[in-house]
């Protein structure tokens, strides 16, 4: 079965938090995760198997830092290579009988788009081409584009996903308490440019934890036609003694995420400071909800880079008439593409 059909089935369990595991195991400060896929195969596999056991069905691929930013296209190839037979590795030894699927995970690519960075649209969807690519070609069953703060970047891995996968693709974007992206974007917007470009389903993760993200959940539920996504922190980080904690145990986290549920949301996991404990609660709590397939909202909305804007049941044909007939130099701006005379 494949994951687009699991989709329309049951609630799908994603996994939790991966870098926490790998910094008890001895991860230094500024030292990149992805390359423990070589380095570190085994505890890579463990920590993957580790979900696979407590109940998730997608498990994402040790590849969330993986790009042309950070390594060479070799060390790309051989550490995406790694990460996703990491990751399928853990699924056949684990005892878990629920449907397994790897995903190639995509992460913000560290550098802002222009017009607030400097980074150009273009460069950005071939950064993320190559990351697809080479998850393509070794065996991902889809791909996660996740804690993307910035619908234009958001459009970039997604265009690229698109572009050169026929892979299911999965975006989720970090909202604040403002439940806005960074730079400005509402999830209706985000809705929108999303379900416009095909993603096979949208949501939320990181930044916050489930009680802080339930007003954001209610809003992209109202208005999306896809499967919605929820994958939440384990609340708020605190520094105590030194070390970052969260301050929502699995217990709590998993009242809060059954609410997520019962309200239509079908994909659910954690971020930043859950763990398997988290989802095998998780995988429990929701194993006798309902399921909620998502309905056709039918909706007629334009999206900007920050809002959307929503016209009513019927809609609104706009257009002009390019009609070259008896126009000689309107033809040849049209065959030459002078978009300006035009």
């Amino acid at each position: 079965m494949s994951i687009l059909e699991l989709l329309k089935k049951q609630i799908i369990i994603l996994d939790g938090g991966f870098g926490t595991f790998l910094q008890k195991e001895g991860l230094k400060p500024g030292e990149h995760t992805e390359s423990w896929n070589l380095s570190h195969s085994v505890i890579v596999q463990s920590v993957h198997q580790k979900y696979f056991d407590a109940g998730s069905n997608v498990v994402c691929a040790n590849t969330f830092g993986a790009n042309s930013f950070n390594f060479s296209h070799d060390e790309l190839d051989s550490i995406v290579k790694a990460a996703i037979e990491n990751a399928k590795l853990a699924a056949e030894k684990s005892f878990g009988t629920q449907e397994k699927f790897v995903a190639l995970d995509i992460g913000p690519l560290g550098k802002l788009l222009k017009p607030f960075g400097d980074l150009d649209f273009e460069k950005a969807v071939s950064i993320f081409a190559e990351i697809v690519k080479l998850g393509v070609q070794h065996g991902a069953d889809l791909i996660v584009i996740e804690t993307m703060n910035d619908s234009y970047e958001t459009k970039a891995a997604l265009l690229a996903a698109k572009e050169n996968s026929s892979l299911p693709v999965f975006v989720t974007n970090a909202y604040g308490e403002d439940e806005k992206l960074i730079t400005g974007a509402s999830p209706e917007a985000m809705v929108a440019l999303l379900e416009g470009m095909g993603a096979d389903a949208i949501g939320a993760n990181c930044s916050l934890g489930p009680k802080q993200l339930s007003s954001v959940a209610k809003r992209i539920l109202a208005c999306a036609s896809v499967p919605v996504i929820m994958k939440p922190n384990a609340g708020m980080p605190k520094s105590v003694d030194g070390k970052t904690v969260f301050d929502v145990d699995a217990k709590e986290f998993c009242e809060e995420m059954e609410k997520f549920a019962k309200m239509g949301v079908t994909v659910l996991g954690g971020c930043c400071g859950t763990n398997d404990d988290y989802i095998r609660l998780l995988s429990k709590t929701v194993k006798d909800i309902d399921f909620k397939a998502p309905t056709k909202k039918n909706l007629t909305v334009v999206s900007s880079y920050t809002h959307a804007v929503y016209f009513g049941k019927k809609p609104i044909i706009i257009g002009e008439r390019i009609n070259p007939t008896g126009k000689k130099r309107f033809k040849q701006a049209l065959s030459e593409h002078d978009i300006g005379y035009i």
